[in-house]
């Protein structure tokens, strides 16, 4: 295959010559940059010591992880011979020190140990149990087929940085393959990308439960095609159970109202879930996010705009879609900024969300935020 180098971060490496990134024989989507730049943020205040990137295709973000964080050990894996020989390459490319190789792994011994390794992902967390302080799955498509090991291979106060690019799934347009991956009943409409994360969120703190481990979400956001969630976990039964008692469902009306209750088994009919009811994102964490990217050269210029909008996000379930509203109830829709001032005016707490540009996160009923909207005319 044809190779050509790229730059990104800190980082220098090859990646296939393709018209389409899909047609590579070797996946590597610049889009993700983003992506990428907020999982090295994470590390970074994060510290983790020991990093797997499951699923490293040209092994670019766990060699970001390496060299703009202070992890000490990288493992880099992918099943694809190609993928491989191309991981091999770009550590090279990156790392001084000498390969070492024993079989389908390849050891780097320098200022970090890199451990490349060709193989199944979930044979490699099985084989490695509470072992990594971060634990990166980047899938394409559900992250469901392999996240019994990764919880497994996590340590039990360790990281999982999740992503699932399966949005028509989880936003309801296949509504089976949801209630048979994730066992929840997904949304359609203008609440579908956050109900889908909440979703995700949800199964994984069920799944966890299991190993008697409780979920704190650092950070979980939708952006392009997909779903990003950091969750730290805690070790006990209470901890998993109080994690549990989070999960709820939600329903909405024709008129736009929605309403959510926390409860384990839903009381009213036509309920979408379950799903995490809890909060999206640590305001320590993310104050910890914003302090590291003053020093921090982010890879896409969308980055910083991005981590400050969630930093500031109102933090609630749910928003209201300005223009779904108008649509509803044959309104004119104002300017964003005067719904959200004047629902401050009346008292209540207001933001942009970065679900959507034409959204507002508000913790006004709706009754209040439909009357905004008519005053506004």
């Amino acid at each position: 295959m044809e190779l050509v180098e790229v730059r990104e971060g800190s980082a220098r490496f090859l990646v296939p010559k393709a018209e389409r990134i899909y047609d590579a024989p070797v996946f590597y989507n610049p889009v993700m940059a983003l992506n990428r730049d907020i999982s090295v943020l994470t590390a970074r205040v994060l510290d983790p010591k020991r990093v797997l990137d499951a699923l490293s295709a040209t092994g670019i973000r766990g060699i970001r992880y390496g060299l703009e964080s202070h992890a000490e050990e990288i493992w880099l894996n992918d099943i694809s011979e190609e993928a491989y020989t191309l991981m091999k390459k770009n550590v090279l490319l990156n790392f001084e020190g000498e390969l070492y190789e024993e079989g389908d792994r390849s050891y780097l011994w320098g200022e970090k140990l890199v451990v490349i390794n060709k193989g199944d992902a979930n044979r490699l967390m099985a084989e490695n149990f509470r072992y990594f302080d971060l634990l990166d799955l980047d899938p394409f498509g559900s992250p469901m087929e392999f996240l019994d090991t990764a919880l497994r291979s996590v340590k039990r106060r360790g990281v999982l940085a999740v992503t699932a690019t399966d949005t028509g799934v989880l936003c309801g347009a296949y509504a089976r393959a949801c209630l048979k991956n994730y066992l929840a009943r997904p949304i359609r409409g203008e609440l579908c990308h956050e109900a889908g994360l909440r979703i995700l969120i949800g199964t994984i703190v069920r799944y966890a439960a299991k190993y008697d481990l409780g979920v704190e979400v650092l950070l979980a956001y939708y952006r392009d095609h997909y779903f990003r969630a950091f969750l730290r976990f805690r070790s006990g039964a209470k901890k998993a159970e109080k994690s549990l008692f989070r999960l709820g469902y939600l329903w909405q009306d024709e008129s736009g109202k929605f309403t959510y209750e926390e409860t384990f088994l839903p009381e009213k009919p036509k309920a979408f879930g379950p799903m995490w009811l809890g909060p999206l994102k640590d305001e320590e964490f993310m104050e910890g996010l914003t302090k590291e990217l003053e020093d921090f050269a982010p890879a896409h210029k969308k980055t910083r705009p991005f981590v400050e909008l969630m930093r500031e996000e109102l933090d609630v379930p749910f928003h209201y879609d300005t223009h779904a509203l108008a649509r509803r109830h044959n309104l004119q829709v104002g300017k964003l900024a005067g719904i959200i001032e004047a629902l401050r005016e009346r008292g209540y707490r207001a933001t942009k969300t970065h679900f959507s540009p034409t959204a507002v996160k508000t913790d006004a009923p709706f009754e209040e935020v439909l009357d905004v909207l008519k005053s506004l005319q």
